[in-house]
């Protein structure tokens, strides 16, 4: 059974950071794609940062400069740096490992940038 573990929300101030984690168990080989979304109240759920198997990054427009994507192959981990948060940045972030047939998902962890 495939589980996405996340950790690493919470609260912070403005300008401050975090880093998200996500380990992926159940698993036989690296997901050829891994990333972090998010989903505001009442906003659809938007792709953040994703990241190949060969170490392929992309970014939403927002949050480029500030959120740097980075994954283990060897441990199925993914992680996510945020930097410079803003308060348009809150929301629950997720997990995500794309597999050939399905897509897997994390239960999701609260950010809240707010001073």
């Amino acid at each position: 059974q495939v589980q996405l573990v996340e950790s690493g929300g919470g609260l912070v101030q403005p300008g401050g950071s975090l880093r998200l984690s996500c380990a992926a168990s159940g698993i036989t080989f690296s997901p050829p794609f891994m990333g972090w979304y998010r989903q505001a109240p009442g906003k659809l759920r938007e792709l953040v940062a994703g990241i190949t198997s060969g170490g392929s990054t992309n970014y939403r427009d927002s949050v480029k400069g500030r959120f740097t994507i980075s994954r283990d192959n060897a441990k199925n981990t993914v992680s996510l740096q945020m930097n410079s948060l803003k308060p348009e940045d809150t929301a629950v972030y997720y997990c995500n490992a794309r597999m050939p047939i399905k897509d897997y998902w994390g239960q999701g962890t609260q950010v809240t940038v707010s001073s």
